[in-house]
């Protein structure tokens, strides 16, 4: 059973920072991908940023240059270093892992996803 934590969560006011984690185990495949995405309520959860072994990574373009996916392969750790962030980043964010690549990610074809943690921006 393949299991997603996340940690680093939490409120900060507008223009700060904060740093997501996500550890992966229980796999018996490992993940080729790994990434974020974030939803709010009544909203269709919508990918952030995504990373593959091969380096091959995605960015939504309202985070693009303020956020930084990064991952620790020996941990199947990602990461998620959110920088100048603003009150529309205001989310649950949740970590998903892929074993195919960063189109299947994207997509959330297979992906597995974490219990999600919040990120709150305030103005």
């Amino acid at each position: 059973q393949v299991q997603l934590v996340e940690s680093g969560g939490g409120s900060v006011q507008a223009g700060g920072s904060l740093r997501l984690s996500c550890a992966a185990s229980g796999y018996t495949y490992r993940p080729n991908c790994m990434g974020w995405f974030r939803q709010t309520p009544g909203k269709e959860r919508e990918g952030v940023a995504g990373l593959c072994s091969d380096r091959d990574t995605v960015y939504a373009n309202s985070v693009k240059g303020r956020f930084t996916v990064s991952k620790d392969s020996a941990r199947d750790n990602v990461y998620l270093q959110m920088n100048n962030l603003k009150p529309e980043d205001t989310a649950t964010y949740y970590c998903a892992a892929n074993r195919w690549g960063l189109q299947q990610l994207w997509r959330g074809d297979d992906n597995y996803w974490g219990q999600g943690t919040q990120v709150t921006v305030s103005s």
